[in-house]
């Protein structure tokens, strides 16, 4: 009997064992500044119950969003120093920790959507994923934001001059600030946090984001006037921490792969649903919108600074972009 009693206690020991390891799960911290309900809240989404999904619940993604975790600068750092997961994070700031990921914030870099997608899911996508563990990171997806258009508070923006004495947020990012000076504005960059209240205190006169950026965080309730310039394609990434991605199975690795490419098509889908929509909630708030603009003015007015981008990038790198079919 006693035999027996202890044979059933360890086999209800190792019962319980296996129980807990079947359940055992990892949350993931991953970190945003647009709010849930958004373009990045809807590809985080994505991400998490993919993952989930993939590796029968052992993965849990926790969403901070609306900037919980810091500015995206701050985000990178802390995904780089592994005290954060994941961040969703707009290119704008990326720059600064991989340099050579600048390239793709070149205003009228990319002709459309197609362009910019069939470019960064090839092989030049690829390869710039491929400079960021060189730099203490792990980019595993481009996202995207969309094309950025100007806002401001003073005047409508209809040709390039009305630009001109602006002073608008621009990125942390100085491909974006040299295209703006080129036409004459006074580029301010600032973290997204704060950009909001910078518009309502008059700090700036404008700012320049995607529709679905404008949308998330109601920049059109502190701006008179909204250009559909389309000037820059800005792509988002999705990044994870190094110590995460080192702890990983090859087969979870995999999973992680798969799950982001999920997350990449439900936030391409948002962005297309919220450029559709987007323009009549706009609108709808009392803002002027001017939507036929000559990009070829525009595009005239920033040709000035592509000589400082093909000094850093390589002219014929820049081609080779423009040239994807």
């Amino acid at each position: 009997m006693k035999a027996s009693r202890i044979a059933a206690t360890v086999l209800a020991a190792l019962g319980l064992t296996l129980t807990v390891a079947v359940h055992a799960e990892t949350v993931l911290k991953i970190g945003y500044t647009s709010t849930r309900d958004s373009h990045y809240g809807a590809g985080a989404d994505a991400f998490g119950e993919e993952l989930a999904r993939r590796t029968n619940g052992r993965f849990k993604v926790q969403h901070f969003p609306t900037a919980a975790l810091g500015g995206e600068r701050e985000m990178i750092e802390a995904v780089q120093l592994g005290t954060q997961d994941l961040v969703i994070t707009s290119t704008g700031p990326v720059g600064n920790f991989v340099p050579d990921a600048r390239i793709v914030d070149i205003p009228f870099l990319f002709r459309d959507y197609a362009h910019a997608h069939k470019v960064l899911d090839g092989a030049i996508g690829d390869e710039l994923l491929k400079k960021f563990p060189g730099k203490g990171l792990v980019a595993l997806a481009w996202m995207e934001n969309g094309f950025r258009h100007i806002t401001n508070s003073r005047r409508p923006v209809n040709v390039p001059e009305d630009v001109k004495g602006l002073k608008l947020r621009t990125m942390e990012n100085k491909v974006h600030m040299e295209a703006f000076k080129a036409m004459g504005a006074l580029p301010t960059p600032m973290s997204m946090t704060e950009v909001f209240t910078a518009l309502q205190q008059g700090t700036v006169d404008g700012q320049e984001n995607p529709i679905p950026v404008i949308l998330s965080n109601k920049l059109y309730q502190v701006q008179k006037n909204v250009s559909l310039t389309g000037h820059v394609y800005s792509p988002a990434l999705l990044l994870i921490s190094p110590s995460v991605w080192g702890g990983l199975s090859e087969a979870d690795r995999q999973a992680f792969v798969e799950a982001a490419r999920a997350a990449v098509a439900a936030n391409r889908k948002r962005v297309s649903e919220d450029e559709a929509n987007g323009i009549a909630t706009i609108r709808a708030a009392g803002v002027d919108v001017v939507e036929k603009v000559d990009h070829a003015l525009f595009e005239r007015a920033v040709a000035p600074a592509y000589v400082a981008y093909g000094k850093e990038f390589g002219a014929e790198r820049i081609q080779q972009i423009q040239s994807v079919r």
